[in-house]
Parts: C-alpha cells; structure tokens; sequence
C-alpha cells in the first residue's frame, strides 16, 4: 500500500466515478494515494457486469454533461476511437401500447383513441371545477393539471414503482420540480405550435444524441484505474474498510481495512476522501461519533436495484436505449435494449433487455433465487407482449445495493448534523459523490465533486463542495436549482427513529 514517505498520502475509499476521479486528479497533483474498493469490480453503480460475454450496463449512463472540465477528464480517459455516438430513444409501455416520452399530446390522443381521449379530457375538465381538495401530495398536485385519468395513466404506477410508496405520500413540491408550469392544456398548447429548435432540446431529458463507451461505462473506469496505477498510485478491490480512526488534533489518521486474505491493516493518511455512503462513513469512526451525530447517519437510506437480464435474438429487441413500463400488472419498471446502448455489448444475432426492478435490501425480490428471478422477468416480457418465453436464451441477474439515496422526512436535518460534525471534528476527510453526500448525483456531479475536493486539498481553494451545481440549464424551464444533485421526492418515514 502507499506509504506515507516522500509527500502527503490521501486514502480514497470507493472505486466508483467520485472515487476514481479523485485518486487520478490527487496521483496527477504528486500526492500519494491509495483507493480501497469492497468490491471486485470498479465503476460502482458505473460499472459494466460482464457475463458469458453479454454486457450489461446498471440503470443506464448517456454521457452528456455541461461541464467542460469533465467533458474532458472522459475524454483523456478514454481515447476518441472507444467512443459512440448514440442516439437517444426512450418510450412510455401503457396497455399494450408505446407512447413517445416526453410525452406530446398528438401523439397520446391517437394511441388512447378517441373514447378514452375525451375520457381524459373530460376527466381534466372535472379537475377544474373541482380540483382535489388536497394538493400538498404528488398525486393531487398532478392530478389537479392533468385529470385523474391521465394521473393514473402516466404518474402514478412507475413512481410508486420507483420509490417504493404510493404517490399519495410523496410531497407535492418534487412534482412541482420536476414538472413546473406543465399541465394538460400546456402539453396541448406545445403540440399545436411549428416544430422548432428551442431550449427543450438541450435539457438532460430531451436530448436526442449522447456519447458512449462501446463496451459499456466501466470501459473509462477500468481504464481509470490503469492510469491511476501507472502515475503511482493504487487501486485495491475488496479491501472494505471497517474503521476510521481520529483524533482531536487533526481528524482521520489511520484507515482500517481488510484485506481479501482476512488480514486486518491500517493505512496512515492525511487525508481521507470518502465516496462510501455517508451514514456508513460516521459509523466507522474510531472513537465514534456522538449519540445524536450516529442517530442521524442511522436515519440515512437508500433504495436498492436489481437487474435482470434476458438474452434474446435480436430481432427480439426493439430500438429503444430503455422503455418505462407503466403497466400495474407488472413489477418491472424499466427495460433496457442493451444492444441499442451498443451493438458490441451484445453477441452478433442477439441483443440482452435488462428488466429493471426498484427494490429494497433484504425484501422478497431482492432475496429471491436468480432462477426465480429470471423467471419472473420472462413471464412479464410475455405479459406485456413484448417477447415470446420461447425466444428467451438466457437470463443474469445484477443486484445492486444503496443504488439510490432516499430523501425522506428530515433527511435534509440528518445530511446537516453529519455535515457539521465532521467538518469541525474531521475536517480532513471529505464526503465526494452520490452515496458519499447522500445526493442524488449524476455521474459529472459526481466527478466534479471530487475535482472540486481535490483542489481544496492541494490548493486550500476553499470551493463549497455542497452547493456544486452542474443541472441549472437540464431542466426542461432552463431554471437553476441550488445544490448538487438531481430532484428527487421527499419520502414518509418508514420506521421510527431509534432514540437510545
């Protein structure tokens, strides 16, 4: 492991995009560090599963970003040749039929057909003279701009889906995020003017074409790494770290990790850049933290994913990158065309779809036998009509935990308590990335998060790594929103708080 001689030595804790960027920007500033990865693979959530030759890519990664620093940082990393240039397809499965997303009304009206239409229209018509009486929850705030025909339709079955609880519990102002000034009639408005080049598609949503690597997202990753090591630092996989040991003076001094033998070591640092999730990382301190500083990182959590993938001919597939499946019937809530993503992920003649499944640790899906799982992702492929069981030639399941950070009640107090305790008792280990600030980061979020804590370490830049924003021009207004992160809704409590 990288010793301590000859310069300041930084530990980085996770493989993921945070995590790599920082150890190639720290390694490229001459400081030593060393990337400690529980898992076998890099890339975290970024990474490419690879099985039997199929590969597969976990929810999804357009490379499209606004921020040249890291627009350039993916194109260093990964030479031009390795590069594709894809085209963006994704569609709304709604009883049998494929609706164009974002959604246009043209196009909604003819594929209800016209009993149904004026079924919505009416519908939304009622929702004006008399509006839900309780707007303060995703499902009025919509259900009052588009009818509750509509609602049903097209919000509330993959949300729920999604994020694990009815909509009608779900705070209204996410719905007002994500969807502000848009109703019913501005939906029809837009279908009726010229079709021209406007901000719509440059928003992250709408854009029509995005860069790829062709093997997937872990193909910039892998090579992060070889570059990482080449400049003289070091990338360990499954070496998890257990404890973090402090003192009063200067913070972290000391990581522990195991390494894959069993044996227990501790890496000296002075500097700990951590893209483990934030709530984990309060928890492996040593001395710990206070009672009310670890109840807030206890209350910290995150939603859970797994994929299953199908092998099938090509023919099969269809030429969507993925497909959001708003059927009630089933339980899966998108489906990836891997071979759309890039045909050399997938062997000639055939494509994979990745059905994916939004769950949470340790509940019937996620503990389920693969075979059952594969089973369950072929009946529903059926089900939906989309293919045949006889035409399924293999199936893999992916899971992946904390794949999502959950925003619910008082999340915001808890990020706030772990924040300020560690920047006034460890304020040499910076939390970077996703699960690392509990944000719900993109992959440049995240990246630029680390390039942004790398420099506060080399040069004191004093940046704010917490209000990084790089979504102000994605949204579909051209609005800046404050802070790093994409919108994401606010949640009920589950559980109660343990209080001892």
């Amino acid at each position: 492991m990288a010793s301590n001689s000859g310069g300041t030595s930084c530990v980085v804790i996770g493989a993921g995009p945070a995590g790599l960027t920082a150890a190639l920007a720290l390694t490229r500033s001459g400081y030593a560090s060393v990337v400690l990865e529980a898992d076998v693979v890099v890339g975290g959530i970024a990474r490419t599963v690879e099985r039997d030759g199929w590969r597969f890519d976990i929810g999804g990664h357009r490379f499209f970003t606004k921020v040249p620093i890291v627009e350039k940082l993916w194109q260093e990393i990964l030479p031009a040749e390795h590069w594709l240039v894809r085209p963006r397809l994704s569609r709304i499965y709604f009883n049998g039929k494929m609706f164009e997303y974002p959604l246009r009304a043209t196009d909604v009206f003819r594929k209800l057909g016209p009993i149904e239409s004026v079924r919505c229209l009416g519908s939304y018509l009622a929702a004006q003279v008399r509006p839900p009486k309780d707007q303060s929850s995703f499902e009025g705030w919509v259900a009052a701009r588009f009818g509750w025909r509509l609602y049903r339709t097209f919000f509330e079955t993959y949300t729920q889906k999604v994020w694990g609880v009815p909509p009608s519990e779900i705070q209204a102002d996410w719905a007002a995020q994500r969807i502000r000034n848009l109703s019913l009639m501005a939906v029809i408005r837009d279908a009726l003017r010229p079709r021209r080049s406007t901000a719509r598609s440059t928003a992250t949503s709408l854009i029509t074409t995005f860069h790829y690597p062709e093997l997937g997202p872990g193909m910039l990753w892998e090579r992060c790494r070889s570059l990482i090591e080449a400049e003289g630092g070091e990338v360990l996989l499954e070496h998890p770290v257990i404890r973090i040991r402090r003192d009063s003076v200067v913070g972290a001094t000391h990581v522990v990790v195991k390494r894959p033998d069993g044996e227990i070591v501790e890496v000296a640092c002075d500097h700990v850049v951590s893209s483990m999730p934030l709530g984990a990382l309060v928890h492996a301190m040593d001395p710990p933290a206070p009672i009310e500083v670890r109840d807030a990182a206890s209350r910290l959590r995150h939603r859970d994913f797994l994929t299953v993938a199908i092998v099938v001919p090509a023919e099969a597939g269809f030429p969507d990158n993925w497909i959001y499946v708003h059927s009630p019937d089933v339980q899966v809530g998108r489906i990836q065309n891997f071979g759309s993503w890039s045909p050399q992920m997938v062997r000639e003649g055939t494509t994979c779809l990745g059905l994916e499944y939004f769950v949470n640790e340790g509940d019937a899906l996620w503990g389920a036998a693969d075979e059952d799982l594969v089973a369950l992702a072929t009946a529903e492929l059926e089900r939906l009509g989309l293919v045949r069981r006889d035409q399924v030639l293999a199936g893999y399941v992916v899971r992946m935990p904390k794949a999502y950070p959950i925003y619910d009640e008082g999340f915001q107090q808890a990020v706030s308590t772990v924040r300020e305790w560690l920047a006034a008792e460890v304020p040499n280990t910076h939390p970077v990335g996703r699960n690392g600030m509990h944000k719900y980061n993109n992959q440049d979020h995240s990246m630029l998060t680390s390039l942004l804590t790398v420099d506060n370490i080399v040069a004191d830049a004093g940046h704010d790594i917490w209000n990084v924003n790089v979504d102000g021009e994605y949204h579909e207004d051209g609005r800046t929103t404050a802070g790093t992160g994409r919108d994401a809704p606010i949640l009920p409590r589950p559980v109660p708080l343990r209080t001892t």
